[in-house]
């Protein structure tokens, strides 16, 4: 599991951390994991061009002490300061290191650690500019994680020129998150730092793992500084394979089609019949034992033709019947892809959501809900997949400022309908409606973005509730499978959803047998 922490959270860590050691370890530790990472990216440290973007804070010590940890093997390192400070002993190593320091602007003389970089206006050779675009490497120490709002000048010019030099073969790595992000939210707003890495330090941020500022930090590697038994609960959490492999069940010899979960499935219609095929196969390849479909006629018809193991039952209630009563004992609904939204419709959604199961509504069923919220009062749990468009309606926030804030929205949506929100999304997040962390998913690609792709998550996840799982487990699960499946069925290429349910089970495999 990776652990993401808030910002105060992590200066209680780091303060008490600090008080068992001597002044100064922690940084030192911090800058000699990231000029380790910074080496790496280099491949030959020695005679590289190296440029270190600095404001006053810790962050920018960090750089500077990577940055003289580099010189000292060779590199030609310069630090551009972006204010009239720098980090004083961070600025004393660098230049007994034979780096350089800059200003950002000219006219302002060297920046000053509190007098101790003062000698170095004799070192000024090029400007900020030009050492920027002429370095192999840039590492972005402007900002930390108290940084609020997008990046002002002249820190937000360096990150455009930071920008133009990754477009013609630069290397940017930031310094424990990308400068101009926000921490605790994932939020950006204004001027921020496109990482190609980001070297992270004791504890995951969940700025790091949510977009959109998640996909402005890059691949992430997290240094351990020794943070982890100084950290308290952590605000959210993403799974990894192991986890993922810990919610799925494994058959035993005992094991019958009853004991590894029936899933009742209300789907489909006589125009979208689709749906119910998609949400059928997912979840009879997600792992459930025996899948029920409540539909009207062309949608069974569909089902029985692709899915001859599914057990239909066919939604006609002018017949007199119940067709949910009637479709038999489940451990689990998935209800709402392409079920419409007529009042048979309605009804149907009603019926299920009465019984006491969990059950998951997505499509055309959140549409419904958002018409019925009083549907959602039930002791169950209850799961809703919306996109941000979805939640809009739903919670009658905007949809743009879902998109921006995907962390704040999920969980205040999941305070007020009371009910787990999966916001889908190109980070999925998890929201439970008793608090705690929010679940975070990244395992997907952008091949996803395809017609049936979310009825084909809603039958994996549904396959895990009925299976015994957590609602938010079997969220955050099946969001993880689904994810590698699409990147197993893709592999680089454009998919339909129907590609998804064949990876399934490679998924499954991959996640309980990690190479």
């Amino acid at each position: 599991m990776r652990y993401a922490h808030t910002v105060p959270v992590i200066r209680e860590a780091e303060q008490a951390l600090m008080a068992t050691l001597p002044p100064g370890t922690l940084m030192q530790r911090a800058a000699a994991g990231l000029a380790a990472a910074c080496a790496d990216l280099l491949g030959q440290v020695y005679g590289s061009r190296v440029a270190i973007l600095t404001g006053s804070g810790d962050n920018g010590g960090d750089a500077l002490f990577a940055g003289a940890r580099l010189a000292r093997r060779g590199a030609s390192v310069t630090a551009i300061a972006a204010g009239s400070r720098v980090h004083e002993a961070g600025a004393a190593a660098l230049l007994a290191a034979g780096g350089r320091i800059v200003p950002a602007s000219p006219g302002e003389g060297a920046a000053s650690g509190a007098g101790v970089v003062s000698d170095a206006v004799a070192r000024i050779a090029a400007g900020p500019e030009a050492a920027i675009r002429s370095a192999d490497l840039i590492m972005d120490g402007l900002t930390g994680i108290g940084g609020h709002g997008g990046l002002r000048e002249p820190a937000a010019g360096l990150s455009r020129l930071a920008e133009l030099a990754r477009s013609t073969g630069a290397t940017v790595v930031s310094v424990d998150l990308p400068s101009g992000i926000d921490a605790d939210t994932g939020e950006v707003h204004g001027a921020a730092v496109q990482a190609d890495m980001t070297v992270t330090f004791g504890t995951w941020k969940p700025g790091l793992l949510i977009d959109p500022a998640a996909s402005l930090a890059g691949p992430t590697q997290l240094i351990d500084i020794g943070l982890d038994p100084f950290l308290a609960e952590p605000a959210v959490v993403a799974m990894q394979a192991a986890d993922v492999a810990a919610v799925l069940p494994q058959p035993s010899a005992e094991s019958d089609k009853y004991r590894r979960g029936v899933l009742g499935v209300l789907a489909g219609s006589a125009q979208y019949t689709g749906a119910a095929v998609l949400s059928v196969g997912a979840a009879i390849h997600g792992g459930a034992g025996m899948v029920r479909l409540v539909s009207p006629e062309p949608s069974l018809q569909a089902v029985r033709q692709h899915w001859p193991e599914a057990v239909l039952t066919l939604a006609n209630e002018r017949a007199g019947g119940q067709p949910v009563e009637s479709a038999g004992r489940v451990q689990a609904w998935v209800a709402g892809p392409g079920m419409g939204l007529d009042p048979a419709a309605i009804q149907r959604l009603s019926a299920v959501l009465a019984t006491s199961v969990p059950v998951l509504v997505d499509a055309d069923g959140i549409t419904i809900l958002a018409a019925h919220p009083e549907l959602m009062k039930r002791a169950a749990p209850t799961i809703v997949t919306p996109h941000a468009g979805e939640l809009s309606r739903l919670t009658g926030e905007d949809r743009a400022d879902i998109e921006a804030r995907r962390l704040h929205h999920a969980t205040a949506a999941a305070a007020q309908l009371g009910v787990t929100v999966l916001l889908k999304g190109s980070t999925t997040v998890i929201a439970q409606p008793g608090g705690g962390p929010a679940y975070v998913n990244a395992t997907g690609t952008s091949w996803l973005a395809t017609a049936g792709s979310g009825d084909v998550l809603s039958g994996t996840i549904g396959a895990l509730l009925a299976q015994g799982a957590s609602a938010a487990e079997a969220a955050a699960a099946g969001a993880y499978l689904h994810g590698l499946a699409g990147r197993i069925a893709a592999d680089g290429a454009p998919i339909g959803a129907a590609d998804l349910i064949g990876a399934l089970p490679r998924a499954i495999r991959t996640a309980t047998r990690p190479a």
